[in-house]
């Protein structure tokens, strides 16, 4: 069997991802590892988990890629061939007040995968980067041919410093590596400190969201299934190894935007999201929305929009995320549902 690592496999992206590879392949073996860190709700870690330990093909390890035994044992008994790293601390807010996790995990974690790598060699390393290393950059949409050198959160820094190590290693050891930056990456089973999220368990207990920026931001929302076929396509086609004119290796490493190209405003996105809660049943048609929105100047580490130009990934890969912003509210509202008001109401009969 084909050995696929994926780090961070209980989180929003990697369920997701390791979902649809046991689904569709019986010859690939899916090895997870998570820290299940309380970040946010571990029980929604759990459910994600509890997903994937159906599929006979799977193997799940608890541990922190920020131990580096752990990471080199790991390589060494199950030799991976394609390694995603999705393992990561998120959260641009979270990052202002807690900087040592995003450097423990993000930084110490990503150099030990990439130090395993080296020494267990690997057909391809896919990682994730984040949209949030294009700063404050006003030029739109974002191209990965810009200059981001001025991050304004520490998360960004980050990211940033993955896609410098990948580099290095790429040139150095004739890695195959590629860096994708997800643009605010949604749907259901998500996180819960992302806004849709958020938003939705506020309302629920009536109490009121902030609108940041007086709702003058813009995001790139990306659906999930979007971002798990673009991944799938990049494993499949690794940065070519050459060599240059002074006989050392030309770095077989790149970097993609995967985005939906369509930035949304963000009243525009709370009246979908709370149009789709009502017909999911979430909440009641009379619900007064109005009685429950603030709208607040910026928050710290914020940009104004995010806007990918996913051109590259449309040449290489014959793929562009399309899923609409409604489509994929719904889907998260109809879940949402299910998973906790079903539930509840099940549990008071």
């Amino acid at each position: 069997m084909k050995m696929y690592l994926i780090t961070g496999t209980s989180g929003f992206i990697g369920s997701n991802l390791a979902k649809r590879i046991l689904k569709d392949n019986d010859d690939i073996r899916v090895i997870g590892i998570d820290n299940m860190n309380d970040y946010y709700d571990v029980s929604l870690k759990e459910y994600r988990l509890k997903e994937l330990e159906k599929f006979g093909n799977f193997t799940f390890i608890e541990g922190n890629i920020a131990d580096k035994e752990l990471i080199d044992r790991v390589f060494e008994e199950y030799k991976p061939s394609i390694v995603v790293n999705l393992a990561a601390q998120a959260g641009v807010r979270y990052s202002i007040t807690n900087p040592g996790v995003y450097m423990e995990s993000n930084v110490i974690g990503f150099y030990n995968i990439l130090e395993a790598c080296r020494h267990n060699p690997v057909e391809h390393l896919v990682y994730a980067s984040s949209s949030s290393v294009y700063g404050g950059n006003t030029k739109v949409p974002f191209s990965t041919d810009d200059k981001v050198d001025n991050p304004v959160s520490l998360y960004a820094a980050t990211k940033k410093s993955n896609e410098l190590f990948a580099h290095t290693y790429s040139k150095l050891y004739n890695i195959p590596t590629t860096g994708l930056r997800f643009f605010t990456v949604y749907g259901p089973a998500g996180r819960p400190d992302m806004a849709y999220f958020g938003f939705t368990n506020k309302l629920i207990n009536g109490e009121t969201i902030k609108i940041f920026n007086y709702g003058n931001c813009k995001r790139d929302f990306t659906y999930v299934d979007d971002i798990v076929e673009g991944i799938i396509r990049v494993i499949n086609k690794a940065p070519e190894k050459k060599t240059g004119e002074d006989g050392l290796p030309i770095p077989p490493y790149a970097v993609y935007n995967i985005g939906n190209s369509n930035p949304e405003n963000l009243l525009d996105f709370v009246n979908i999201l709370q149009e789709e809660l009502v017909r999911a049943g979430v909440l009641p048609e009379d619900y007064d929305f109005e009685s429950h929105k603030e709208l607040v100047p910026m928050q710290a580490g914020d940009v104004p929009i995010t806007y990918a130009d996913t051109t590259p990934l449309e040449r290489d890969f014959g793929f562009r995320p399309n899923t609409s912003l409604r489509e994929g509210l719904r889907n998260f509202a109809e879940w949402y549902k299910e998973f906790y008001i079903d539930k509840e109401k099940g549990k008071s009969k």
